[in-house]
Order: structure tokens, then sequence, then C-alpha cells
């Protein structure tokens, strides 16, 4: 079956997610140098098929678009290019920094491995899919 991968893109590293085959729950995956996603994504596609993409998207509080919303623009149309068959769905970003900061220390995280952004990063890409999950049941 396809998987659904989470994304959490930033400037300078995405987090990656990706669910189980049947789309009940999300796991991290990795965190990815941004210069080199598309073709980490790529390659993942080469041995699972991906059938949605679901992104992060930054809003502020009042539900428009934050600062980083252009950034994200740019990757979606990237993203569309290098997967064209492939659908995108778009998923409220908001707090999943904070969420995934919560999950580290719940789940009994040492401060300095929560002090490492790459494991914020892909916790955070797994709180997007797994949100755009619970929605889809």
């Amino acid at each position: 079956m396809d998987r659904t991968l989470g994304i959490d893109y930033g400037s300078a590293r995405v987090g990656v997610a990706v669910s189980d085959p049947l789309g009940i729950f999300a796991s991290p995956l990795e965190t990815v140098p941004t210069a080199n996603i598309i073709d980490y994504l790529q390659k993942y596609a080469a041995s699972e098929s991906i059938g949605r993409f679901v992104v992060g998207y930054p809003l502020n509080m009042n539900g428009a678009p934050a600062q980083a919303a252009p950034d994200v623009d740019r990757f979606l149309k990237k993203l569309q290019k290098a997967f064209p068959d492939t659908p995108i769905a778009l998923e409220d970003e908001r707090f999943t920094s904070v969420l995934a900061h919560r999950a580290m220390i719940d789940g009994g995280m040492k401060k300095s491995a929560r002090m490492d952004k790459m494991s914020v990063d892909k916790i955070s890409a797994a709180i997007i899919l797994q949100s755009y999950l619970d929605k889809k049941k």
C-alpha cells in the first residue's frame, strides 16, 4: 500500500515522517538538508510507493500565511514538478515545534538530545502527518 509522507519544511533542514501502510500512524523518518530534499524524496520513492505528501504550512495565529509561507510555496512548486502525479495536502503547522519538544520531554529524552534541532524537525513532521491522518478518520 502507498505511504503518506509528512514534511516540515525549513530554510536549513526538512523534517520527514512516514505513515504506516494503512495510514493510521505517523513515525519520524529523517531530517534532510533543505538543498537535498527533492533528491532524498526521489530516492525514497524509488523504494517505497508514496500516495500523498502532507506539507506543514506556516500560518499566523489569525490564520493568515506566516512570514515563512513564500519559502514553502516555492518548495511546493518544486515538489509538484518532481512528483506531478502525487497529491499534496497542506496541514497547519502552528505549535508543532512546541508539541515536538513536549513529546521529547514526555518520552524521557535527555535535555542534550532535545537540543538537537534535527530531532525536533522530524518529530514535527510526524506531528503534522499524524494531525492529517487523524482528520481523515
